[in-house]
């Protein structure tokens, strides 16, 4: 009975050290993904939908949006994580990634992203030729020229990785209307002037470690005047943008006035960080900028979409 008991023991830990790798290797392909980098622009393509006008409970094309859209961020976001894993390894931030840490090789990282884009790029093209080139054009200025053609050279790689940033809305808005119009510009240029404001932050508090990497960013090459300048600039023409494009698809009242106090509590955060700069007040603005766009898409969607 003994020896039994003992191999049955043995049974269950060789069981769970399967299920646990099992597990492991799921958390790891989930952390490529930057789930939530890949939330706030879900909510931004969903929001861009909806601002033509289509009712939340417009289940399955919505459904169909939001799936084509996760499959295709999370593809290039992987295939940014495998181009980008000798950086991952130099820097502290980064290091315990699963790439880094050989959790996941390059050429598991490689094929997972590449056959979650085409996933995501093929049901975007089923679902409309124009939104598919859109969500297409969203992930090759993500991969090809952010990642693999500027980043590395050059601190004003910042604005094709926002070009990227704004497809996602774009490409809702385009599935809603049927057409690049106006609003959808307007909506994107303001994630794509938020960018600067989400990446200057991140890169001042993470200097050390792009240095260590050899990134250019903007606070290295220009210094920190030239930075809380541009971080100035940004904030507001990103509200402009918002308002603008919210206003001129219909948004009036207390929505309008909610979007231009939005602004206003942003543009006092950048002020006061850029009068008084820590380290702290440059985290708060960055958490506060994430915390605007996704406010502010969430009111364009829901008052479209009522």
């Amino acid at each position: 009975m003994e020896i039994k008991e003992r191999y049955a023991d043995t049974g269950r830990k060789v069981q769970t050290t399967r299920l646990d790798k099992v597990l492991g290797k799921l958390k790891a392909y989930l952390a490529l993904t930057k789930s939530k980098q890949t939330f706030l622009l879900l909510i931004t393509g969903w929001a861009g939908y909806c601002s033509a006008g289509h009712a939340v409970a417009d289940g399955a094309t919505t459904l169909s949006l939001l799936g084509s859209l996760y499959l295709a961020i999370c593809g290039s976001t992987v295939l940014n994580m495998y181009v980008d894993r000798d950086i991952d390894a130099r820097m502290p931030r980064t290091i315990e990634r699963p790439l880094p840490t050989g959790v996941v090789s390059p050429m598991e990282t490689l094929a997972f992203g590449s056959l979650i884009s085409l996933l995501g790029i093929g049901w975007a093209f089923a679902l409309d030729l124009l939104f598919g080139l859109v969500v297409f054009a969203g992930l090759f200025f993500h991969v090809v020229v952010y990642t693999m053609w500027l980043k590395r050279k050059t601190p004003f790689s910042v604005m094709p990785g926002g070009i990227a940033g704004g497809m996602p809305v774009l490409a809702g808005r385009v599935l809603g209307t049927g057409a690049i119009d106006l609003v959808g510009v307007l909506l994107a240029l303001a994630v794509l002037l938020w960018i600067p404001i989400h990446i200057l932050t991140f890169a001042t508090r993470y200097a050390e470690d792009y240095k260590l990497a050899s990134i250019p960013t903007f606070p290295a090459v220009y210094g920190m005047n030239r930075t809380r300048l541009v971080l100035a600039g940004s904030t507001i023409l990103t509200g402009v943008s918002m308002m603008l494009g919210a206003f001129l698809n219909g948004v009036t009242g207390p929505y309008l006035v909610a979007s231009i106090l939005l602004v206003v509590i942003l543009i006092v955060i950048t002020a006061f960080y850029s009068a008084f700069p820590t380290p702290k007040r440059n985290f708060l603005l960055f958490k506060a900028a994430s915390i605007y766009m996704l406010i502010s898409m969430l009111m364009v969607g829901l008052t479209g979409a009522s």
